[in-house]
Order: structure tokens, then C-alpha cells, then sequence
């Protein structure tokens, strides 16, 4: 199952009406007790994440008659969702509100996104950035582009390889289990720099379009990294799990490096895993 251009402009037209109505008017503006600690002080749920989400797995319904569609709150709520993706003709993972910490505590650095599943592949996604009010898309074999709300586009593209001691990139190293994580950070000064914006909607605008080098997760939950994946494939870049493996949407371990190209990763993966 694929989807056109005009479906996928269709599907970011409802990120953007999602962040006008539901989002926005939220933003520094959260109701005593409208934040909400899920896993750990940094997983956070907000009332503008639940009223975005319904909006957008509605939207979606009705755009799709008879899809999946698996927001990160209602599995979140009911893990066993998760397992619907796999068999589906077309499924439409949500993430509401990414950097929902960073939305809480009043920073602008959070994203809304959905990649559509077709037959466990990846096949086409949206990044809305409701600050900016510009959208980075992509479809699976014909590219990823941004576009602005009064439709400018302009394509993305990695940045150019390097060394690996002059790459610079974000690496989000809270979730590795240790000794891993105790190995990545003390490698973590090999590189020219790295960063955790704890918003990978924005991590991977970033990498598509050429801000920085590289990009390095541990846990992999669909909804956080699958519009991502794709469109830093779409922009040219190179991904794989740690062990050499490609990006599946269906596992949430194992790990994800993107970089420019395969000899990035390699030098990537053997510099930081040590």
C-alpha cells in the first residue's frame, strides 16, 4: 500500500490543523494538573498530547477508511496495539506531541508525526513543526522535501561525509543499559560534538536537512522514530541497527544509527560501541 502526494499533503494538512487548534493554544499555557509522569520524570503526557491525538487518529480514519492507526498514548495506555502493525494493509503511526518535556516546560523544540505502514514497510511520513508551521515530508522512492503552510518546498538532503572525529550529531545515550552506556559516553568527546534535544522530531528534521552528521538511539518505538527514519532515508542518508541489521518498525530494540553514508555508519558504530 502506497500513498500519493496529494494523500501525504492531505495527512500534514491535519498535523497543521492539529497543532492550530489542539497544540498552540496550549503552549505555555497547561492547566494546573494537565501534566501527567508516564515511565519517568522525563516521560511526560500533556492534555494538549491526548486532544491532538484524537484529532489526528480521527482524521486519519476518515481519510483511510478501514486503516490501523496506533497513537503513542492510546498504546501507551495498551501496549498490545503495537502488535497490529505487523499485519496490516495500511497502518499510521501518531505521535502527537514528540518532546512533550520540552512542550511542558514551556521550550520550543517539539514536533508532530505519523508515518503510514504498508506491509511492515515504511512508506511515506510527515514531521510538523507547529512553532515554524513548515512540515518535512517524504515518500518511500521519490524523496523528502520541506514545505512551508504556504506550500514553498525546497528538497532535503544529508550532509556531505567527513572523518569521523569531525562529525557532529545528537546522541541520546539515557536509555542504553550499562556497561553500553557507560562505553558511548566515554566516546562520546571522540566526535567534533553531540547533543540530546530529547525531541526527535526535530533530530530528525535536522539530519535530513543537513545540520548536522549523525543520529544515535537506543529504544525505537515506532511512532518515535519511523517518520524519521524514512525521511532521512528519502534525503540520502545511510541507517541501520546496531548489529548491521535495517531499520524495522516492528522491533523497539537493538538500537539506530543514521549517517550520511555506510562508511559513516561503520566508523560510527565501531568509534562509539567501542
Amino acid at each position: 500500500m502506497r500513498l500519493s502526494a496529494r494523500q501525504l499533503a492531505d495527512v500534514a494538512a491535519l498535523l497543521r490543523e492539529a497543532g492550530r487548534r489542539e497544540i498552540m493554544p496550549r503552549f505555555r499555557n497547561l492547566e494546573a494538573g494537565s501534566v501527567r509522569t508516564k515511565s519517568g520524570p522525563l516521560d511526560l503526557v500533556t492534555e494538549a498530547d491526548e486532544a491532538a491525538e484524537r484529532m489526528i487518529v480521527a482524521g486519519l480514519r476518515t481519510m483511510f477508511p478501514g486503516c490501523v492507526v496506533v497513537g503513542e498514548e492510546a498504546a501507551t495506555a495498551d501496549p498490545s496495539l503495537l502488535k497490529t502493525l505487523a499485519g496490516a494493509e495500511l497502518a499510521f503511526v501518531v505521535d502527537p506531541v514528540d518532546g512533550t518535556a520540552n512542550f511542558a516546560s514551556g521550550l520550543a523544540l517539539f514536533g508532530v508525526m505519523v508515518a503510514a505502514i504498508g506491509g511492515g514497510e515504511v512508506v511515506a511520513s510527515v514531521i510538523h513543526d507547529p512553532i515554524g508551521d513548515d512540515s518535512a515530508l517524504a515518500l518511500r522512492g521519490e524523496g523528502a522535501w520541506m514545505e512551508t503552510a504556504a506550500g514553498v518546498r525546497r528538497d532535503l538532503r544529508v550532509k556531505t561525509p567527513a572523518p569521523v572525529g569531525e562529525m557532529a550529531g545528537n546522541v541520546a545515550w539515557r536509555l542504553l543499559p550499562e556497561p553500553q552506556r557507560s562505553v558511548v559516553c566515554g566516546n562520546l568527546p571522540k566526535v567534533a560534538g553531540s547533543w540530546d534535544y530529547r525531541c526527535s522530531a526535530h533530530e530528525y528534521r535536522m539530519v535530513a536537512d543537513g545540520h548536522c552528521h549523525f543520529l544515535f538511539f537506543n529504544r525505537l518505538y515506532p511512532w518515535d522514530h519511523a517518520p524519521g527514519w524514512l525521511l532521512h532515508q528519502e534525503a540520502g542518508g545511510y541507517s541501520a541497527q546496531f548489529d548491521g541489521r535495517p531499520y524495522d518498525p516492528a522491533r523497539i530494540d537493538g538500537g539506530l544509527i543514521c549517517a550520511p553514508d555506510e562508511t559513516s555508519w561503520r566508523a560510527l558504530r565501531d568509534l562509539l560501541l567501542g
